[in-house]
């Protein structure tokens, strides 16, 4: 196993906590039948991916490895939306306009279609 593939690992793992922490914590305090949790997870992950790769690129705080630990392994651990968004924004610093409104078009569509199709072929096997 790889150095990099260890550091993403370990913090993807301490990510994923996180997210089940601040997610409960957070649909203990605030209850609703919005997905106040999974929201909050989002955006605060947006803002971690975002702060740490302006650290990384602005002021080279961190090396390849802590990039892995950090931005990879814990955000990604973390949400995965952070990945997205971030994504997304590089599209649109670098003035891909079409791209960017594809990718999130078709990243919404076809991944409520996955869920729903995924969701609809688990009830036909369990039936």
């Amino acid at each position: 196993m790889n150095k990099q593939l260890i550091l993403i690992t370990l913090g993807g793992g301490v990510g994923s906590a996180f997210r089940y922490l601040t997610s409960s914590w957070i649909m203990k305090h605030f209850p609703s039948t919005y997905p106040l949790g999974t929201f909050a997870v989002n955006i605060t992950g947006c803002f971690i991916i975002g702060f740490l790769m302006g650290l990384s690129i602005r002021y080279s705080v961190f090396d390849r490895d802590l990039r892995y630990l950090l931005i990879t392994g814990f955000c990604g651990g973390y949400t995965t939306f952070s990945a997205f968004s971030a994504e997304n924004m590089r599209l649109l610093d670098n003035g891909n306009y079409w791209i960017l409104a594809l990718y999130i078009i078709m990243s919404v569509i076809f991944g409520l279609t996955a869920v729903w199709g995924g969701n609809s072929i688990s009830k036909m096997i369990i039936q």
